[in-house]
């Protein structure tokens, strides 16, 4: 009647923890130049750390400068004083 429980699943494997190279990318890019692909390397970051255990913490901070590079490019922009698109 009492079937026994399955195994636990396997831990994950070590070698494919990505969390702190997506998290770094991610402030890089959204502090520098794209504001989307720091949004979008914050979210891989933010998903592998809850994956393998990790803290969140670079892939929260990627989102958020990718957040503010937007916000920021388009005051500028919308103030004429955005340096590519100045004619």
């Amino acid at each position: 009647m009492n079937a026994p429980y399955p195994p636990p699943p396997p831990p994950p494997a070590a070698g494919r923890d990505r969390t702190t190279l997506w998290g770094v990318l991610g402030i890089i890019l959204g502090l520098l130049c794209c504001g989307i692909l720091g949004i979008v390397f914050g979210y891989l970051s933010v998903r592998d750390a809850k994956r393998f255990g990790q803290s969140p913490v670079l892939g929260y901070l990627a989102i958020a400068f990718g957040v503010l590079n937007i916000i920021g490019s388009g005051i500028l922009w919308a103030g004429g004083n955005y340096p590519i698109y100045n004619d």
